[in-house]
């Protein structure tokens, strides 16, 4: 039986790009790299954790960690962001993901 996972979304408000790493039960693992202002639409177990990386001077260094729970989209929200998602995908080659405009 399919699990259905609630959708998060990750605004980066940073002027650097980051690595976002949510990692969850049963072998959940979704990593990212997003970039400056980008938003990123995903779904996870809700009892995830979230860590976002970046690049400091000494290599690539833990910035924060977060629950999942944290980014939960709201249904209606949810809906507004997949169909805007839709919107931007036709004719678009891309079927790993998209980034939304902020």
């Amino acid at each position: 039986m399919d699990t259905i996972h609630p959708y998060c979304l990750f605004r980066n408000h940073n002027q650097r790009m980051v690595i976002l790493r949510c990692v969850g039960p049963e072998h959940f693992f979704h990593e990212k790299v997003i970039f400056p202002f980008e938003d990123w639409l995903f779904s996870c177990p809700a009892s995830s954790d979230v860590q976002i990386w970046s690049h400091g001077n000494g290599g690539t260094e833990l910035v924060e960690t977060f629950p999942a729970s944290d980014l939960l989209v709201h249904e209606q929200k949810s809906l507004e962001v997949t169909a805007a998602m839709n919107l931007e995908s036709e004719g678009s080659d891309d079927q790993l993901g998209l980034a939304i405009a902020g």
